[in-house]
Parts: structure tokens; sequence; C-alpha cells
């Protein structure tokens, strides 16, 4: 080596040395700053929890332990925690489990996570403003390694303080889910719901509307994917995500549901039933896979009647998509003459109930059945009842406008066919 590089490379020596030298002289002019600090812990603690109180709302109405003894200690932990760090004191990842724990107190308390989150912002402006009144004339640079310190500390508190939180609250959310399970599994089975709903804090509705999901997958050409899981299967799990966070937001109260990959039963308090046409927008509008959603709904009439509600849900929803039916809500009435015709003994009364509008019409009633008792022929139908043919299409056309059957069908033909002789027949 040449003289000239050896004397370079001693330069360059001492100029590292020199700016080592340096940095740990700031380093220890900053722990002597942070060390005069240390005796107003208690004060600084005080001053944090005043300023809680000036932009936190609700901060006085908080339970008294939690205030002034969790919250007070919490502080005077992190202030004395940071100062001594500061001052030389080593790290590990112990010195953020108290921030954890209280991190899933809160959360299971139900502290909003932005106002724990800002409770350590107030911390930091707090002690930073200590720290500056303490500094004397030259500590400017261990000023500036403090406020580097500080905000490597900071965001590794507030990133262990989020996770404690959200874990806590995804362990919360999951069993408040399971719950609402149980007592949809409860009710669905005949059981008797009350005493979960109770022991899970779960309000009851008096009656349901009750929903059958039908979601009808097709598999694109076979594809998969990972690990042989079908793309279907994906797109269904995801309809079905969409759908429960959809319908949570529906009405007041979280709907009681029970869904897995095909489909599945959900409980909506009865007023829900009075947003048919929304709930069926709903649906529709969910995203891929949701122009396949088909569902059955059947109205309750008390707790004890979800079971009954919920095979007719089934039936009604199977009918829909058998038939071909478009996606959307169906009920009783939408599929009446196929449901009844399946076989159903419990659609009678409602199928002769289709007549109910003509009660107080019983010439309508009586120029129906002779209209059918006579091959759908306008002119024996009017000699039979000894009236003008022109009677009989008038007659005709207010029955039905009354019942909302188009009678120039087969499908409005049958079903008042259907009606009529269910009623003859008591």
């Amino acid at each position: 080596m040449s003289q000239s590089s050896e004397i370079g490379t001693a330069l360059h020596h001492h100029g590292t040395d020199h700016v080592m030298e340096a940095n740990e002289q700031v380093r220890r002019m900053a722990a002597e700053l942070a060390g005069r600090c240390e005796s107003r812990v208690n004060q600084l603690a005080r001053e944090l929890a005043e300023r809680h109180f000036a932009v936190i709302p609700n901060y006085a109405d908080l339970p008294e332990d939690m205030r002034d003894l969790e919250m007070a200690g919490t502080a005077r932990h992190a202030i004395r925690q940071f100062l001594q760090t500061a001052a030389g004191a080593p790290t590990s990842e112990d010195d953020f489990r108290l921030f954890r724990e209280r991190a899933a107190q809160r959360a299971e308390e139900g502290v909003e996570l932005t106002t724990l989150l800002r409770t350590y912002h107030i911390g930091a402006e707090v002690i930073w403003e200590a720290l500056c009144d303490a500094a004397r004339p030259g500590e400017e640079p261990a000023l500036l390694w403090l406020a580097r310190h500080q905000l490597r500390g900071l965001n590794r508190t507030v990133i262990a303080v989020t996770e404690a939180y959200q874990a806590e609250q995804s362990a919360i959310l999951a069993e408040k889910r399971e719950a609402y399970q149980e007592v949809a599994r409860a009710l669905l089975t005949g059981e008797t719901a009350h005493a979960i709903a109770a022991r899970n804090g779960i309000a009851l509705a008096p009656a349901f509307l009750v929903l059958n999901l039908h979601v009808a997958g097709t598999p694109p050409h076979g594809e998969t994917l990972g690990a042989g899981v079908p793309i279907s299967q994906i797109i269904e799990r995801r309809t079905l995500r969409q759908v429960r966070a959809r319908l949570e937001g529906f009405t007041d109260v979280p709907p009681l549901t029970l869904l897995d990959a095909r489909g599945g039963h959900v409980l909506l308090p009865l007023s829900a039933a009075e947003r048919m046409p929304e709930l069926g927008r709903l649906l529709a509008s969910i995203g891929p896979g949701a122009e396949q959603i088909i569902a059955g709904a059947a109205r309750t009439e008390g707790t004890a009647d979800v079971p009954r509600a919920a095979d007719q849900a089934v039936r009604i929803a199977r009918i829909a998509q058998s038939t071909g039916r478009p996606p959307g809500v169906y009920e009783l009435d939408d599929v009446l003459l196929d449901y009844h015709l399946s076989g159903q003994a419990d659609s009678g009364r409602a199928l002769a109930a289709l007549l109910d509008p003509l009660d107080e019409h019983p010439e309508l009633v009586e120029t129906l059945h002779a209209f059918l008792d006579h091959d759908l022929d306008r002119r024996r139908t009017a000699q039979a009842l000894a009236v003008h043919p022109n009677t009989v299409d008038n007659r005709l056309s207010r029955a039905a406008g009354l019942l909302g059957v188009d009678l120039q069908t087969t499908r409005g033909l049958m079903l008042c066919a259907t009606a009529l002789t269910l009623r003859r027949l008591g």
C-alpha cells in the first residue's frame, strides 16, 4: 500500500472514531436530560389525565377505578419506561405486556380503538414538553436524539396496542357470532331459546321473518384455486359473508344466522316483512355470485313457530329455484299453486283464502264457478246464469282485479280452479 493510501485510511478511521464519539456524547447528554425528568413522573401522569379529560369524550364518566387506577397507573408506567430507556435501560418485548393487557381490557369494555390510541399520543406530547422544559442551552442535539427515540418507541407501542386490541375484538366478535348462531340453532330446532339468549345478552323478537337462502353455484369449467378448492365454493362463501354483513344493518337488531357455503337460515324480526321489496333489492345487489341467490321467506306467529316457518321457507326456496324463477325473495303467495301441487298440506288454507276478496261479491264467485264448469265458454256460462255474455266478461274482469290474478293465463285459471275446489271441500 502506498504512503498516501495509508494516510487516507488513517484519516478515515480517525473521522469515524470522531463521529462515534460525538454520537456517544449526544446519547449521554440525552440520558442525563431524561434522568432529570424522572422525578416528575407523578406530576406528568396527572397532567396527562387532565388532558384526557379535556379532549376525550365522556372521560369523566368512566368508572373511577378505570380512570384513576388503571389508566393513571398505565400512564406512570409508560412515562417511567420511556425515560428509563432514554437513559440507557435495555428494552424487551415484555416492556409492552401491560400495554397489551390494557388494550385487551379496553376492547372488552367497548372503548374505541381511536380513543385508546389518542391517549398514547397525548402521553407522547406531555413527555416531549417535559423534555423541552428540562433542556438546557446546548442540549439541542440531545433533544433531537430523544425525539427520534420517542417516535420509534411510540410506533412500537401503537403496533403492540393495536394488535392486542384487534385480537381481543376478533375473539369477542367470534364469541358473539357463535352466541347468535346458538340461539338461531335452538329456535330452528324447537328448543327453548330464551335462556340461551338471556345468558348472552341477546334480545329475542316476539316473532320472526325466516329466510332460507339458496346459493346455486356453478363451477366455471371445474376450475379450482390453491389446494383444490373450487372457485364456485369461494364465490359462494364470499357471497354469504356479504349477505351476513348487509343483513346486519337491515334491522335495528342483528339477525340470527345459521349459514354455510350452500346457504342456510336467517331469522329477522317480523317487522322486516314490511320491507320485502327493499330486502329483495338488498340481496340482489351484493356482488359476484349474488345473481344466484334465491330466498324463501315465511312469517312466524311466535318463537315456537320458527321450525314450521323454517321448513316452509326451505320448500318455497326449493320450488322457486326448481321452477326457474329469477333471483329474489319469495313468500308462499308467490309460489302458491306449485307449492300446493307439490303435496304440501299446509298450503290448503292459504290457497282457499285466495278467494277471500270475493266474499262480498257472491255473483262473482258464482260466475267464476260457472265459467270453469262450462270449460271456459262464455256463451254457455251466460246461458247457465241467464245473463248476457258481456256481463260474464265484466264479472270475470272484476274478479281478476280483486284477486290480482290474470284469468287469461293457464296458471291464473289453475290457481282459481284449485282454490274453488278447496272451498267446495271445506
